[in-house]
């Protein structure tokens, strides 16, 4: 006691140690009874809607129709490459879900290429940020935009779910502030406008989780009997699809865990982000694969096992690439980049 006084330390009664837990609990910071019960509370309340809420709208956009409608040209009016010239002929598209104010040149480029199209189910495939289990997770909510209601295709949606697998989340809660697909929602609705069109919601976890196991045939060991699944619906006649990617790239610097600023790994994530990008217009799937594997996810590309999926579902094709952008974050010495890419059926 007297060396602790020395030191410059007090005595903490038992009493007031019990206070600070007892604010700590109070602020749900200690995973108690308490904590638990208000978790389970928010996930079953979630899991019971119908309809997704958007999330974001009021922060990352606007909540208004018109102001959003306006932002939405604005983004569109930067783009520098076309509109195809064949609506029916695109199969795929990859989009940024990096912050709208971030990612404008990206976002225009690849929705300005797609334009309005002539699918009326378009397969989602997002980054599960706050995915913990599975790696894929569905949803058959219904997305609420300011633009208006996007319908989900609950069939689709039922089949997936029918495959019972670990592949498969529980749950769909990691929807709940998901952005990777709710900013591609907000674009396919503006170039719809008035036309319907369904979605099928399919956020996508890590593979990451044992670098040392991660290859693609484990990867198809999980996966294959729900990536069948999504190859019928692509090639279903009836029901005309397209497939929209929201990915982002490397994600380096402080911020995303490493010990340098990402000024000091910017070269060698662009060399491995393009090696990535030339096998995926190539649809190289061997090649992507070696690339990653050689890394062992490195440079954290959060998009990583969704274009994994859309490598193994799309038929030949034809891939451009439309956009690709390295963004830094000066205060926090941090970086992400992102990409456009367009798919044409040949």
């Amino acid at each position: 006691m007297h060396m602790m006084r020395k030191k410059g330390g007090v005595l903490v009664g038992i009493d007031e140690v019990e206070a600070i837990l007892a604010q700590l609990d109070q602020y749900y910071l200690l995973e108690s009874d308490r904590f638990l019960e208000a978790k389970k509370r928010i996930i079953n309340e979630f899991i019971s809607k119908s309809v997704r809420p958007c999330s974001h709208c009021g922060l990352s956009y606007p909540a208004k129709r018109e102001e959003l409608g306006q932002k939405l040209e604005e983004i569109l009016s930067l783009s520098d490459v076309e509109t195809r010239s064949s609506p029916g002929a695109a199969i795929a598209l990859v989009a940024p879900h990096i912050d709208l104010s971030v990612g404008k040149k990206g976002y225009s480029n690849a929705y300005k290429w797609l334009g309005a199209f002539d699918a009326s189910r378009v397969i989602l495939l997002g980054v599960g940020h706050q995915m913990r289990e599975g790696l894929f997770c569905l949803t058959n909510k219904d997305f609420q935009t300011p633009l208006g209601l996007v319908s989900t295709d609950k069939k689709a949606v039922r089949k997936l779910e029918r495959i019972k697998s670990e592949a498969v989340a529980p749950d769909d809660f990691p929807h709940r502030t998901e952005h990777s697909l709710e900013f591609q929602v907000l674009f396919l609705k503006h170039l719809m406008e008035k036309r319907r069109f369904s979605i099928v919601p399919i956020l996508c976890g890590s593979l990451w989780n044992q670098p040392s196991s991660c290859n693609r045939d484990v990867f198809l060991e999980k996966a294959e009997p729900f990536l069948k699944e999504l190859r019928h619906l692509l090639e279903d006649k009836e029901t005309p699809t397209l497939v929209v990617a929201g990915i982002d790239l490397s994600h380096i610097g402080p911020k995303f865990g490493h010990d340098v600023p990402a000024a000091y790994l910017k070269i060698e994530a662009q060399e491995h982000d393009r090696a990535l990008l030339n096998a995926l217009v190539r649809l190289d799937r061997n090649a992507f694969w070696d690339e990653a594997v050689r890394v062992h996810d490195k440079y954290n590309v959060c998009g990583f096992t969704a274009l994994a999926c859309l490598l193994e579902i799309l038929p030949p094709s034809k891939g451009t690439l439309l956009h690709y952008e390295m963004w830094f974050e000066p205060p926090t010495q941090s970086a992400v980049s992102f990409c456009a890419v367009g798919f044409t059926r040949f």
